[in-house]
C-alpha cells in the first residue's frame, strides 16, 4: 500500500501529527490493534470547522471537517508506525462524533466524509465498521471528532 501516492492522487498531504490537547497519548497499541485517540479537524494547528450541524455548520463543511480528522489521525498513526504505512492491515472501526442540534439526523452523511476518504486512501483495507453519534459539544468547539481502531502487522 502506497499511502503517499494515494494522498497525492487526492491532492492531499499529511500534516504533522497533532499534539494531545489533554492528559492522554495519541495512539496506544495492544497486540496488533492501534487505538487512535479522537482527532479534531485541525488545519495548520487551528480547528478549521467549529459549531453545530443544524445551526451554523453546513453538511459539506462538516464532511470536509471529517476528512481533516482522517488526515490528522493518519498522521498520528504514521508517527506511531515510524512512517511505515505498509503495516496497516485494515481500519477496523471508526467512531465519529458530530456536534449538532437535537433535531439534526444526518450524522452518517457527515461521517461519510471520513469513511469515503479512508477507502480512497487504503482501498479494501479502509472499509470499516463505524458509529456516527450526535453530541451537544466537542473539544475546542469542533464540529466533528473522529477516532480509529486499526489492525497492523508486527
Amino acid at each position: 500500500m502506497d499511502l503517499q501516492a494515494a494522498l497525492q492522487a487526492q491532492g492531499l498531504t499529511l500534516p504533522p501529527a497533532p499534539k494531545p490537547a489533554g492528559s492522554y497519548v495519541p495512539a496506544v497499541q495492544s497486540g496488533n490493534l492501534v487505538f487512535i485517540a479522537g482527532q479534531l479537524p485541525f488545519d495548520n494547528g487551528v480547528v478549521a470547522v467549529k459549531g453545530h450541524l443544524g445551526a451554523d455548520v453546513s453538511l459539506e463543511d462538516a464532511q470536509q471537517a471529517a476528512r481533516l480528522c482522517v488526515l490528522n489521525a493518519m498522521a498520528v498513526l504514521g508517527a506511531h508506525l515510524d512512517g511505515d504505512f505498509s503495516r496497516i492491515e485494515r481500519v477496523v472501526r471508526v467512531g465519529g462524533f458530530v456536534a449538532c442540534t437535537p433535531d439534526f439526523t444526518q450524522h452518517p452523511a457527515v461521517i461519510n466524509g471520513a469513511s469515503d476518504l479512508l477507502v480512497a486512501l487504503l482501498g479494501e483495507a479502509g472499509k470499516h465498521a463505524r458509529a456516527a453519534v450526535g453530541v451537544a459539544a466537542l473539544p475546542l468547539g469542533a464540529a466533528v471528532e473522529i477516532e480509529f481502531l486499526v489492525q497492523v502487522r508486527g
